[in-house]
């Protein structure tokens, strides 16, 4: 069997062509698996896996867990706000006490960028970047990819604009690391502040025209505006974004092309797409929720496919 050149899924920036392609082979058989009558296999049964949020999460949080429980595998849940993480224990001491418990996977999102890698430079298990910060988000950008190549039937040489707030944007970055790596044409597009200083080094184009960007573009990835991570205002007020940035169905009909319209999630409707569009044809958004499950169903099993040799 192929495996992964990775012992850990820190970032998109640190895979291969092959491990994308291994890893969507392996969702394939996993997405069959999880629309059968019983949705379990019992791949992972001697596998026991932490997930730990320190930063709030519903859909990954959920997405994350529904994969290990169909992997058959031992979960265990810890969610920072409830924690001695609040009493100060540091991330190495709260990770060491989880991992003496004998863990061999842990899940981990947290508000400070690489904290993933800091973490696997310190402990001995398999580690999942489920986001760190600003920084990357792997799974999120695998299941775009995934849910792109199901339905235009490849990623190469698709054009992919992604809208809205890259600045803070986790989705983003992983994104641009991963459409770039099976051979997509990337786009960003947003108010020049919710752009990074240094974006065009990532070999990305750049427009701050909504209406030239979907005119150019096959995919549309919508982001939301993270107003948690901003501490001053970057656009004079929600309203003036959305007429700016939003995505609405009148200005999806008036162009000569279907676009598919993405979106990570959680969406704020009537911001930077209105209901109309979210709940569209066009819209594969509940697509990337359910292969969400499929490609992290194949991440940890080929992790944990790693850890057992």
């Amino acid at each position: 069997m192929s495996e992964l050149s990775v012992n850990h899924l820190l970032g998109i920036k640190y895979l291969k062509a092959s491990d994308v392609d291994l890893i969507f082979e392996t969702a394939d058989h996993f997405k069959e698996v999880i629309n059968r009558p019983i949705k379990k296999v019992p791949s992972l049964r001697d596998i026991t896996i932490a997930n730990l949020f320190f930063e709030n999460s519903t859909r990954t949080k959920l997405s994350f867990e529904l994969a290990e429980k169909r992997l058959s595998a031992d979960v265990i849940n810890f969610s920072a706000s409830q924690s001695s993480v609040k009493k100060g224990e540091t991330l190495i001491d709260t990770v060491n006490n989880i991992l003496s418990m004998k863990v061999d996977m842990v899940v981990m999102r947290h508000p400070n960028p690489g904290a993933g890698v800091f973490l696997s430079n310190h402990i001995n298990a398999s580690i999942v970047n489920a986001g760190d910060g600003a920084h990357e988000h792997p799974t999120q950008a695998l299941l775009d990819s995934y849910s792109i190549r199901e339905k235009l039937g490849e990623v190469k040489g698709k054009n992919v604009v992604i809208v809205g707030d890259i600045l803070h944007s986790r989705v983003a970055l992983s994104n641009i690391y991963a459409l770039q790596l099976q051979g997509a044409n990337v786009m960003v597009c947003g108010p020049k502040t919710l752009l990074p200083k240094y974006i065009d080094k990532l070999g990305v184009k750049v427009e701050t025209n909504l209406r030239k960007a979907l005119e150019w573009c096959d995919v549309a990835n919508m982001l939301r505006v993270q107003n948690e991570r901003m501490d001053i205002n970057y656009f004079p007020s929600t309203r003036e974004y959305s007429q700016q940035f939003g995505v609405n169905k009148a200005l999806l009909n008036s162009l000569n092309k279907e676009v598919v319209i993405m979106h990570p999630g959680p969406i704020n409707r009537g911001v930077e797409i209105t209901s109309d569009v979210a709940d569209s044809d066009q819209a594969i958004i509940l697509d990337q929720v359910q292969n969400g499950v499929a490609v992290r169903m194949a991440v940890i099993y080929l992790l944990a496919s790693k850890i057992k040799q």
